[in-house]
């Protein structure tokens, strides 16, 4: 009968405390990053409220930006803008 080695627990990733997701820039794998019209937009934050990784900007009521450190790309911003405000373009051009 083999004898099984006894082996330390190690934890998974940077993330090990609740609600530290914040602290880790998350974006910089994304192949397609979100680019605001501002002409186009009209502050209806519906962006906001759908993007997953909390990386809407804004100020006052009004959609200032994206959090590029953190979003990931994913175009959801961009599907949910009533208007076609927010569109996806590659990552470096």
């Amino acid at each position: 009968m083999s004898k099984k080695s006894s082996k330390e627990l190690i934890r998974g990733g940077k993330i090990i405390e609740p609600g530290s997701a914040m602290a880790f820039e998350t974006g910089d794998w994304r192949s397609y990053r979100p680019e605001l019209d501002r002409e186009k937009c009209i502050d209806c934050l519906t962006c906001w409220i759908y993007c997953p990784d909390d990386s809407i900007l804004t100020k006052d009521g009004k959609m200032e930006g994206f959090r590029y450190t953190h979003c990931k790309g994913c175009g959801i911003c961009a599907s949910s803008c009533p208007k076609d405000a927010i569109r996806m373009e590659p990552e470096g051009e």
